[in-house]
């Protein structure tokens, strides 16, 4: 009889499981291996042509195709540029709402609203702030700046895309020191207080360490999300890049690849080598931050 009940509890816990395991296996582990199977094939949608296996062909065309490694510069140049600008806005934005100021729970909510706002929404809105006759112009002009065509221009187009992604991110970074913020008890701050610590020494001594595994958590979320960024590249300079392929990213350098060019071999090894980037970064950042994280 009890073997029975355990029976009924196990079947009755995979017919729940059921959903989730065939979405797994039809949404991510299926088409993760057949893109692997592709990577090692000539393929294409186009014509009737099967597939041909080329075996590492494709991996050496794409780590030999210029534009696919100036799209990883370019990103890597993205992610030096927003990693630790956001992450230092959030902070600064987490370390004032969570002290006692007025209108505390208004001013968390318009932080973090960019953060739930859809990324084709905040790249249209910047595209007509950043026009040449533009908001962001019209202020410059005022204060003797000369006016730039912002994301036309090869200098300019990746540090524009990189404000557009801060304003819309940083809220998200800020939620999380805030949680972090919360587990820091007031008694230290009040015993910093009495030795007659100012708000920077606070800052400095007290909150940047304990939130050592935040920051630490927040900045590898971070470079792994603008490692993968997509959108706002795509939808500012299009599957070209922009002006000289500036704002070319290694994601939208594989959608092109797969989607304009059909060549889903090459799309697909470029997409497993931007994973093997990502997954050595992330063993780089256990090797060497592990400790600090394990809180």
């Amino acid at each position: 009889m009890k073997n029975k009940t355990k029976v009924q509890e196990y079947f009755t816990a995979f017919v729940m499981l059921l959903p989730y395991i065939i979405s797994f296996f039809m949404f991510f582990a299926y088409p993760l291996a057949k893109a692997f199977i592709i990577s090692f094939q000539e393929f294409s949608f186009l014509g009737d042509t099967p597939p041909k296996f080329v075996g590492l062909l494709n991996y050496k065309e794409a780590l030999t195709s210029k534009m696919f490694l100036d799209s990883i510069v370019n990103t890597f140049y993205y992610s030096i540029l927003v990693v630790p600008t956001q992450l230092i806005i959030a902070l600064i934005l987490a370390v004032i709402v969570n002290d006692k100021v007025k209108f505390k729970d208004f001013f968390r909510t318009t932080y973090y609203l960019p953060t739930v706002t859809s990324p084709v929404a905040v790249s249209i809105i910047f595209l007509f702030l950043y026009k040449t006759d533009g908001l962001v112009n019209q202020i410059l002009s005022h204060i003797g700046i000369t006016p730039r065509n912002w994301f036309n221009e090869p200098s300019f187009v990746m540090p524009a895309i990189v404000s557009v992604a801060v304003w819309g991110s940083v809220g998200f970074y800020m939620v999380t020191f805030l949680s972090g913020l919360s587990t820091i008890p007031d008694q230290l701050y009040e015993a910093a207080e009495v030795e007659g610590a100012g708000e920077s020494t606070k800052l400095i001594k007290i909150t940047i360490p304990l939130l050592k595994p935040m920051i630490f958590f927040n900045t590898v979320v971070s470079f792994i999300s603008t490692l993968q960024m997509f959108d706002l590249s795509y939808i500012i300079g299009g599957s070209d890049g922009g002006p000289m392929g500036k704002a070319m990213t290694m994601v939208v350098m594989i959608y092109r690849t797969a989607f304009k060019e059909f060549n889903m071999g090459v799309a697909s090894a470029m997409a497993f080598i931007v994973f093997g980037i990502i997954f050595i970064l992330t063993l780089i950042q256990r090797k060497f931050f592990g400790e600090e994280m394990s809180y």
